[in-house]
C-alpha cells in the first residue's frame, strides 16, 4: 500500500506491524480449517487472533524492548510511559463467519495519551491511520493515501447514526436513549465494529456509539477520528477510551447527542 510520506518512526513501525498482521490474518480468512474456541466471557477467539497477537507482541519486544504491551488475547497489560495497545482481530465474529468487516487495531499510548492509531482491514483492501498533529489518512488498495475529514452536518435531524447493536444499548440500560436518538436523526444503521468509526472519519457517517467496549477496541480509533476533525469520548462526553462506552461524532452534533442520550436513559 502507498503510504503518505513524512510520518514518524513510531507510525512507520505501527504500519509495519499492520503489514505483519495482514500477512497472518488474511490467509486464515474463510479457511476451512480455522480453529474457533470460546473465551470465559463467551466471546469467540480464533487461531488467527492468537497468531496475530503473538507475532506483533514478539516484534514489539524485539524492536521496541522498552515499550509496554496491552493485547486483548494475552491478558497482559504492561504499565509505563509508552505502551502498544492491540486488538489482533476486531470483529472476530465477522471473521469466523466469512464477513469481511474485520481488522487489526494498533495504537501507541504515550504518557497516558493515545498518539497513534492504525486500522488495517485487508479483506476490504483498506487501511486507515493517524498520528496526533499529522492528520488522518486512508488507503484503498494501491492508491495513494488520501486525507480524511469528517462531515459538515450540524443538526441531529440531518445526521446518520451507527449504533452498533440493540443488545448493547439494552444491556447497558440505554435502550430508550437509542430509540430517542434514532428518532431524532435522518438515518440509523448498525454498520458494526471498527468500520463504523472509519466511515465517520471519512465523512460518511456522523455519529457512532456503543457499549461494553474495552480500551483495545477503541484506542486505535480515537486518534483517527480526532485527526479527521471529529470528537471521541465515552457516552457521557468524557474524553477517554477507558470508560467502557464510546461516542464518536463529527464534532458538530456531539453535545446534542450526549444531551439526547442522557435525557432518555432508562
Amino acid at each position: 500500500m502507498t503510504q503518505q510520506p513524512g510520518f514518524s518512526a513510531d507510525l512507520a513501525f505501527a504500519l509495519e506491524l499492520a503489514d505483519l498482521a495482514d500477512s497472518i490474518s488474511l490467509p486464515r480468512f474463510r479457511a476451512a480449517d480455522l480453529t474457533v474456541s470460546t473465551k470465559p466471557d463467551r466471546s469467540f477467539v480464533t487461531d488467527a487472533d492468537l497468531a496475530v497477537e503473538r507475532a506483533l507482541r514478539e516484534r514489539i519486544e524485539t524492536e521496541r524492548p522498552g515499550d509496554g504491551f496491552f493485547g486483548e488475547e494475552s491478558g497482559r497489560a504492561d504499565s509505563g510511559d509508552r505502551r502498544w495497545i492491540l486488538d489482533p482481530i476486531d470483529g472476530t465474529s465477522n471473521f469466523l463467519r466469512g464477513v469481511p468487516n474485520w481488522g487489526t487495531l494498533i495504537a501507541l499510548e504515550s504518557d497516558g495519551d493515545v498518539t497513534i492509531g492504525v486500522v488495517s482491514a485487508p479483506a476490504f483492501g483498506a487501511r486507515w491511520y493517524a498520528e496526533i498533529g499529522e492528520g488522518a489518512w486512508a488507503i484503498d488498495g494501491d492508491s495513494p493515501a488520501r486525507r480524511m475529514q469528517v462531515s459538515g452536518v450540524h443538526e441531529l435531524e440531518d445526521a446518520s447514526l451507527s449504533f452498533q447493536s440493540i443488545a448493547q444499548w439494552r444491556d447497558a440500560g440505554y435502550l430508550d436513549s437509542l430509540l430517542a436518538l434514532a428518532e431524532s436523526v435522518w438515518r440509523d444503521r448498525a454498520y458494526g465494529d471498527m468500520w463504523s468509526y472509519m466511515l465517520l472519519a471519512e465523512g460518511l457517517v456522523d455519529i457512532v456509539a456503543e457499549f461494553d467496549v474495552k480500551p483495545y477496541d477503541l484506542a486505535a480509533l480515537a486518534p483517527i477520528v480526532r485527526e479527521a476533525g471529529g470528537r471521541f469520548t465515552d457516552i457521557e462526553g468524557n474524553e477517554t477510551v477507558w470508560g467502557g462506552s464510546s461516542l464518536a461524532t463529527n464534532g458538530h452534533v456531539h453535545d446534542a447527542t450526549v444531551a439526547r442520550i442522557a435525557a432518555h436513559r432508562n
